[in-house]
């Protein structure tokens, strides 16, 4: 077995939050929209989200989330980035393991010199905040 890829830390995303908009309860499951309404973009991609995405959240009953978020990302140049990032939030184990916020961001745009989001693997690990979620994106290295 080839040893485990290597991750290049890239840009810190701060997505400001409403809150959650119930759409959904089936059992204990609960499924929420939780409007993005902005934010900093920091790192190799510099920017602001554009207000109007969102993450469909669905809190399970296992206490455990599935999160996927939608959104767009103007970069300091007036390029646009979409970003679709599917991820999974545990509560901590009970051995003192903190928090499980991990996603998987893809990305798309036609700026030329962006291509390279489109190109590779990213994951990222998040943070959240009352008001805002904080995610630290990481390339996938070969």
């Amino acid at each position: 077995m080839k040893p485990a890829p290597s991750l290049r830390p890239c840009f810190t995303v701060v997505a400001r939050v409403d809150p959650g908009i119930p759409l959904e309860k089936r059992g204990d499951d609960v499924l929420e929209f939780i409007p993005i309404t902005g934010g900093p973009v920091t790192g190799d991609v510099e920017g602001e989200i554009i207000p109007g995405g969102g993450d469909w959240c669905l809190a399970r009953a296992d206490g455990s989330y599935d999160v996927e978020a939608r959104y767009l990302i103007r970069t300091t140049d007036g390029d646009v980035i979409d970003v679709v990032n599917v991820g999974v939030v545990r509560p901590p184990a009970t051995d003192g393991a903190g928090e499980y916020f991990l996603t998987t961001p893809r990305f798309r745009t036609v700026a030329p010199h962006l291509q390279w989001l489109t190109r590779s693997m990213f994951v990222g690990r998040a943070y959240a905040h009352d008001g805002d979620t904080t995610i630290d994106v990481y390339e996938v290295l070969d």
